[in-house]
């Protein structure tokens, strides 16, 4: 009887432990994405503007930026990333994998090019991840240029109508 009764606290203290460490787990992550979304830089749309472009560089330690903008659903939009072009820029690698996060948790995207082209799926704040494509650098500094097209509402309904 005694084997049983240890056995018990043997479990009881096991799932115990288990329940801290997936809370502790569980805080860390939530913490990290606090924190990484905090980071993130904001897009701003110029007053009555649909586009925004903007440009950046990875430093050879760096592999990603984010990127944040609100947006409401069925809005039609449009994300490209193209070459940091331009005499003197300095930029041997392209930047050219790029991830929307929308916020229903779903994400889409691609490698160069347009990355996202359709209608919005949920009203609120989408991050866009800009990374370079680890399998084809060399680790040098890569710059990149963004364009988002977002079109408004009453823009959008005959293009978001059928999908």
């Amino acid at each position: 009887m005694l084997n049983t009764n240890k056995e018990k606290n043997l479990s009881s203290r096991y799932a115990r432990a288990l329940l801290l460490s997936t809370a502790l787990i569980s805080l860390t992550i939530n913490s990290s994405i606090a924190v990484a979304k905090s980071s993130d830089t904001p897009i701003h749309f110029a007053k009555g503007a649909i586009t925004s472009t903007i440009t950046g560089k990875l430093k050879p330690n760096e592999n990603e930026h984010w990127y944040r903008f609100n947006a409401n659903s069925w809005q039609y939009a449009v994300i490209n990333i193209a070459p940091l072009a331009g005499k003197g820029i300095g930029t041997s690698e392209t930047a050219n994998v790029g991830v929307l996060h929308m916020p229903n948790g779903t994400q889409d995207g691609t490698k160069g090019g347009i990355i996202y082209q359709g209608c919005l799926p949920a009203s609120g704040e989408y991050r866009l991840r800009i990374a370079r494509n680890l399998m084809v650098t060399q680790g040098k500094t890569a710059g990149y240029s963004i364009e988002i097209m977002i079109l408004p509402k009453y823009a959008s309904e005959s293009l978001c109508e059928y999908l």
